[in-house]
């Protein structure tokens, strides 16, 4: 009896032993397998952040030619801001200073208060703002109302609901759409003559649906004297002039298109300066959601410009004289 205790006693210590090494197992590889796991998603996170690094540097790359792009039209805006109005004649030579400019050919004492034959000189100052519509569009809206004049809204394509509510409140208060290009974007836009009027009928077909109206003014992105095309620029405006729209440059820029923010002083000073230079002034502003002082300074031009005698404020018409850079 002693002999068959001993062997039940050994039998279970081996079962025991067994039992403890099946524990021990059991626990190694509860704490193995989640390393393991950790270990291999790490190194697949490693791999995601690599691949996403360099699809951000990619991307990175892609917008900063566009930026590039962008700042060197924005540069140009203070050039043309002077000289604007060299594509109703001949250029200038290189260090030549522009001279006899005229906005469209009128002379002063041509124009009468309607800008439409002789008669008592009147200055016409179209306000026109590019890019929008942003979260300042309401704002610019009430101050124009506020000061009982009209501007010119040259739109992108946002289809967004606020947006789409905003140029319908343009064009209820009365002032004048205008189109600016549906993406906005150079390299694309500019790529071909392809490009830009699928663009072009892709934003007309969208603003005509939206507003039941048919806009009939252009703003090329960076003017039509831009350097970024790939296309030349005259193939372009022939493309604009045969479906039937009028483009517009400035010949006075606010100084606001660049990636610097101006002062609100600034913005007054380039905006009203040379306004004694011009018949026909065509003031360039933007509706953008990063230029707030943009809408701070638009009270004081608007009552700088009304404080000029024989001066008025006028929403871009089928009558207005186009201010352009290039023919």
């Amino acid at each position: 009896m002693s002999e068959d205790r001993k062997m039940d006693a050994s039998a279970r210590q081996r079962r025991v032993r067994r039992l403890k090494h099946l524990i021990i197992i059991t626990l190694l590889v509860l704490i193995c397998v989640p390393i393991v796991c950790c270990t291999v998603l790490m190194f697949q996170v490693q791999s995601l952040n690599r691949r996403i690094d360099g699809l951000a540097q990619r991307l990175e790359a892609m917008e900063e030619s566009d930026r590039l792009q962008a700042l060197l039209t924005d540069d140009l805006e203070g050039f043309f801001g002077l000289t604007a109005g060299i594509g109703q004649g001949d250029a200038p030579e290189a260090g030549a200073q522009p001279s006899g400019l005229t906005d469209g050919g009128l002379e002063r004492d041509s124009l009468d208060a309607d800008g439409e034959g002789p008669g008592e000189f009147c200055r016409k100052v179209y306000l026109t703002f590019d890019d929008g519509p942003s979260i300042y569009t309401d704002e610019i809206l009430e101050i124009l109302e506020e000061y009982d004049v009209k501007g010119t809204f040259f739109v992108v394509g946002k289809e967004d609901e606020r947006s789409k509510e905003a140029v319908l409140r343009i064009v209820e208060a009365g002032h004048t759409l205008g189109m600016h290009s549906y993406s906005h974007k150079y390299s694309e836009l500019y790529a071909s003559t392809e490009n830009f009027a699928a663009d072009f009928e892709k934003q007309r077909s969208f603003l005509e649906e939206l507003t039941g109206e048919t806009c009939r003014f252009y703003r090329f992105p960076g003017g039509s004297s831009n350097t970024v095309s790939r296309v030349d620029m005259q193939k372009l405006t022939d493309y604009l002039e045969e479906q039937d729209m009028v483009f517009f440059d400035w010949n006075i820029s606010s100084g606001d298109g660049g990636s610097q923010l101006l002062s609100v002083d600034a913005l007054v000073r380039n905006s009203t300066s040379d306004l004694g230079e011009w018949d026909t002034a065509v003031i360039l502003m933007h509706d953008s959601g990063d230029k707030p002082t943009t809408v701070e300074a638009l009270p004081r031009i608007i009552e700088k410009i009304l404080e000029m005698e024989d001066t008025v404020i006028l929403p871009i018409t089928d009558d207005t004289q186009p201010v352009q850079h290039i023919h």
